[in-house]
């Protein structure tokens, strides 16, 4: 069992859903960081319920501690230890359906792997709760990417077949914290809006799409072939819970075109050479090739429904009806997003370190 990501920046996530805390421990972050706890609260707020039809009922406060590792408003270079508590916990629906798995969550998967030991409250190890780690870490990782000028921005493109206008780089940074949904288009802001609040009343879910960008990577970063710079992103981005799909560029589009309409010409531009398109989404041969990082995140529409579904009794071994009554979100992509750009960050982070862009004592 791994709950540990990264080779020079390691991050080890612990705690369950309805167990006592969520927390990250963050190892080989450089000392001298400037941090406080409001910096790593401002992207934890990010990941918080909002006040929209797409979001769960629970209401944690998910106020950061910083437990190790940050001393007079700086990383000592030790351990970093940051954890949210939880509150607003409501665990009778779980007791009640525990010998019931859920359609599309890991109840089953888990119970035959722990042999039942697992917590199964609100999904456990395995519920979207745990990203709370992630985001905390994240935020370390970003304020350590600014350093050398690397930005990463998530936001959401498409949720219920409901496709956003793409914006070039700077509307979707000016636009996406207008509306809960982290869509940099307005308009399809909306008809998502209506798409959600109709699943809603139907008892149903809905899935979408997130696609994160990164400006300012160098040329270089990269580790192949078993480090290669897609191949940790993905397993990275593919630890958030709901994804199921991870495509760089072009993506799936590839297959269906030439060569000749794949490939992206070399220029130069201002002394620099670059690409005069971007298919490959910043990367050759799992290296960074200069240009921005394109990727975009399938997520699954929420496992958790009303409508009633077919299901097992795995105690008794006999069929069973099952319709779920816990407070879970109508559709996650919009509080995902923040998810999402911690995990690029983190991974980048990693990989900066190794390549030696970030120096292990910062002044």
């Amino acid at each position: 069992m791994s709950n540990s990501l990264g080779k020079l920046f390691t991050i080890t996530s612990f705690g369950e859903s309805h167990g006592k805390l969520i927390g990250i421990i963050i190892d080989g972050c450089p000392a001298g960081l400037p941090i406080t706890r409001q910096d790593i609260q401002k992207e934890l707020d990010k990941r918080k319920p909002g006040e929209n039809p797409a979001s769960t009922t629970r209401r944690e406060g998910d106020k950061a501690e910083v437990l190790a590792g940050i001393f007079n408003g700086h990383t000592t270079g030790a351990p970093i230890c940051l954890a949210v508590w939880n509150k607003d916990i409501d665990s009778a629906e779980y007791v009640k359906g525990r010998f019931l798995p859920r359609p599309g969550h890991a109840d089953y998967t888990s119970y035959i792997k722990y042999g039942g030991f697992g917590d199964y409250r609100g999904g456990g190890r395995f519920s979207g709760r745990i990203t709370a780690g992630f985001v905390m870490a994240g935020a370390i990782a970003r304020k350590l990417l600014k350093l050398i000028k690397i930005e990463v921005i998530a936001h959401t493109v498409e949720i219920g077949g409901i496709v956003a206008r793409y914006n070039d780089f700077n509307e979707i940074r000016q636009n996406i914290a207008s509306n809960p949904l982290r869509c940099a288009d307005a308009e399809a802001a909306r008809k998502m809006t209506a798409a959600i609040e109709e699943a809603k009343k139907q008892g149903d879910s809905l899935g979408g799409i997130i696609e994160g960008t990164v400006l300012g990577l160098p040329a270089g970063l990269g580790e192949p072939v078993f480090d290669s710079l897609d191949a940790e992103l993905s397993k990275a981005l593919f630890a958030i819970p709901a994804v199921k799909g991870v495509e760089f560029g072009s993506g799936f589009q590839v297959a269906r075109e030439k060569g000749s309409q794949n490939n992206d010409p070399f220029v130069i531009e201002n002394d620099k050479l670059v690409t005069s398109s971007n298919n490959a989404g910043g990367i050759l041969g799992g290296i960074s090739n200069g240009m921005p990082l394109v990727v975009r995140i399938a997520v699954k529409p929420t496992a958790s429904i009303t409508k009633s579904q077919q299901t097992v009794n795995i105690k008794e071994m006999t069929a069973a009806k099952l319709e779920t009554r816990g407070r879970h979100d109508i559709c996650i992509v919009p509080r995902a997003a923040v998810v999402v750009e911690s995990m690029i960050a983190i991974t980048l982070c990693d990989f900066a370190l190794r390549a030696g862009l970030i120096p292990k004592v910062i002044r």
